[in-house]
């Protein structure tokens, strides 16, 4: 089961999902102190339990580390929401209900990563546009 991160955790783990590169804490520090006041010891602090927890990697670096994600924020929601529907009695009715919540641009999301997922059951959708050009 995949624990949600907390707010802090999340901040850190934001930009080193961005940035995609190994990063020490200073550069996170730097950055966050734009939107907050935070101390060194306290990045440090959560960048070493999120190592800890399996989040990140590191390799040293002299006497610092630099630090990188273990896995992308996709596979991160992807566990998460899975996590949520194995809690369900009734899988298919959840997502059912998951479904009635989605927003046009998340449904067309979803095609499309069904198109990838299983191509043979969910094939392309034809623009009608695009089909009578081809003719």
């Amino acid at each position: 089961m995949v624990r949600p991160l907390g707010e802090l955790e999340n901040a850190v783990m934001t930009r080193l999902w961005q940035w995609t590169r190994l990063v020490t804490v200073r550069e996170v520090l730097e950055d966050l102190q734009q939107e907050r006041e935070i101390a060194y010891t306290t990045v440090m602090t959560v960048m070493d339990k999120l190592f800890q927890k399996g989040w990140l990697r590191r390799e040293q670096e002299g006497r610092a580390y630099r630090y990188a994600p273990v896995s992308t924020r996709e596979a991160y929601t992807a566990a998460l929401m899975n996590d949520a529907w194995e809690t369900s009695d009734n899988p298919a009715a959840a997502l059912v209900h998951f479904f009635g919540m989605m927003s046009p641009e998340q449904q067309e999301a979803l095609g499309d990563a069904l198109r990838i997922f299983a191509p043979s059951i969910f094939p392309p959708v034809i623009d009608a546009q695009d089909d009578d050009e081809a003719r």
